[in-house]
């Protein structure tokens, strides 16, 4: 498998390929984000590990133009801010993890693991509750035809509910599966998305809804 490492620190950019490497991935390295989009759109990887103090532009912008370049692609942020809001802005910008520095280099790997056992593991057939369907190969949504806009974690949450439709799942299930791990993120980000979602599909007449079930969590239901 080969990863896109996007660091513009000399000695960690080294570090992190050297140790990748040893892990048995190729890694191509790059100091900023414009190079890793070049790259990112001329080869194939199975995962971006990506330094969100970046020269010129972002971590957060280059996850954001990243997404719009090729979707499927996991990628991992690195920061040295830990705030609330730093993790939260770098999922909405479409990045599927965030690892705080410093780390160890055992719980990289791991989150990489992780990610790429998630993309290789989940489902990939099309899924139709009600007016509702979804395309987990190309990871695409819509209402009666209707193309919903998503981001990532939006499309994630989305098929989750999808797929568990008739259910009840609870926040800490919700961040388990949507967001890999539960530890330093608020539980609240899932009401935040839940009501991203309910923004998009509500407005364009779909019979299905995300019910509350007050004290448990949240479903999605066939409301006609």
């Amino acid at each position: 498998m080969k990863l896109l490492v996007v660091e513009d620190e000399d000695e960690m950019g080294a570090l992190l390929a050297k140790g990748l490497i040893a892990e048995g991935y190729e890694v191509d390295r790059v100091a900023n984000g414009i190079d890793g989009l070049i790259s990112a759109g001329n080869t194939h990887y199975s995962a971006a590990i990506v330094d969100v103090m970046l020269p010129g532009m972002s971590g957060f912008e280059f996850c954001r133009r990243m997404r719009a370049q090729n979707a499927a692609v996991p990628i991992l942020l690195l920061t040295a801010r830990d705030a609330v809001d730093d993790r939260v802005k770098g999922l909405d910008a479409g990045a599927d993890d965030y690892l705080t520095k410093p780390f160890a280099f055992a719980e990289l790997t791991a989150r990489i693991r992780a990610l790429l056992r998630r993309e290789t593991v989940g489902p990939h057939i099309a899924l139709s509750i009600g007016s509702l369907t979804i395309d987990s190969h190309n990871r695409k949504a819509s209402v009666g035809g209707q193309p919903l806009s998503l981001s990532p974690k939006e499309f994630d949450l989305l098929r989750l509910l999808a797929d568990k439709s008739g259910s009840v799942l609870s926040r800490t299930e919700i961040l388990d599966d949507v967001w890999g791990r539960t530890e330093h993120i608020d539980a609240n980000v899932v009401d935040q998305y839940v009501s991203y979602l309910r923004r998009k599909i509500d407005p364009l007449g779909s019979d299905v809804s995300i019910a509350t079930r007050r004290g448990i969590g949240y479903g999605l239901e066939v409301t006609a």
